[in-house]
């Protein structure tokens, strides 16, 4: 299953994608797509509805963040050795984790905004996972039985921020528009291994990223039940986990960084794509990104 948000940003209302590839409003059904919904239950719920009977949404509708009201986000840093070494870090012995400000999260198609002062604004595609019920210490085997599925992250990155101004990462992440996520939330069970998902990104229809999940140093069951060793995960916490290597820090001879009048397109196999285009922060406000429905 499919599960998405559509209409403008702030009022966004919950779908689903049909067998048709056609979307489908939800808002007659659940409040929003995020928290409580996203428990088991309730998404056998949501599986066994005549999806043909739900309200058509019109074609060109704006995605937004495919999951509501997100508590925790959080991510898992140089999760690829190649993209470990591009970065001249060390492998690390456990996952390492930040957290991105949930005030980053925007849509897939959402214009990205280099922010007033960046010289160093990078792309970072990655596998999400949304959690789907309570997990506090939960074992690396039990792990998956608490996602609740997956999505597709530019994990933007202001690297002088990040790397250069002292502190933790935090503040190279939470920029505005530096979590795009969506275009959808595919359910747990229409994603079998996600340790075998190609994973790519392209600026300006050159390809820069192009690996897969399975080269990850700590895989998704180990890294949500690590997290989970340290914190509580509630539903629609979501947990970005790492990119692979291709990111402009790690380009040579010297790093390329995007600057306004780019275009980004990423995505991961099944979980579709998204398409963004980058604005400085004092550029001409735009209609956020529209899309066909696939």
């Amino acid at each position: 299953m499919k599960l998405m948000r559509h209409g403008r940003p702030g009022s966004e209302k919950p779908g689903l994608i049909d067998a048709s590839g056609g979307m489908r409003d939800l808002s007659g059904v659940v409040p929003d797509i995020g928290g409580e919904v996203l428990l088991p239950e309730s998404l056998a719920k949501l599986a066994a509805l005549d999806s043909a009977s739900l309200p058509a949404i019109p074609e060109g509708t704006r995605y937004g963040p495919c999951v509501a009201s997100v508590g925790k986000f959080i991510c898992v840093g140089l999760n690829y050795a190649d993209h470990a070494a591009e970065s001249g870090m060390e492998v690390p012995a456990e996952p390492v984790l930040f957290f991105k400000a949930t005030s980053a999260i925007c849509g897939p198609d959402d214009d990205i905004v280099i922010p007033r002062g960046s010289i160093k604004t990078d792309w970072e595609v990655e596998l999400g996972v949304v959690v789907g019920r309570e997990a506090r210490y939960i074992a690396k085997d039990e792990a998956l039985d608490y996602v609740a599925g997956y999505c597709v992250i530019n994990d933007l990155s202001e690297r002088e921020f990040q790397l250069e101004r002292g502190g933790q990462w935090v503040k190279g992440k939470s920029c505005d528009t530096f979590g795009p996520i969506g275009p959808w939330l595919v359910t747990r069970d229409e994603v079998p291994n996600p340790q075998d998902l190609g994973i790519w990104l392209e600026v300006d229809g050159v390809r820069h990223q192009d690996g897969n999940t399975r080269t990850m140093i700590f895989g998704i069951a180990e890294i949500v039940s690590y997290i989970s060793q340290f914190m509580s995960l509630q539903p629609g916490d979501i947990i970005s986990t790492g990119t692979p290597p291709g990111v402009g820090l790690g380009m040579k001879p010297k790093p390329v960084y995007l600057h306004a009048g780019q275009t980004i397109r990423l995505g991961i196999d099944g979980l579709g794509e998204q398409n963004q285009r980058t604005v400085s922060e004092s550029g001409e406000a735009r209609e956020p990104g529209k899309r066909n429905a696939i």
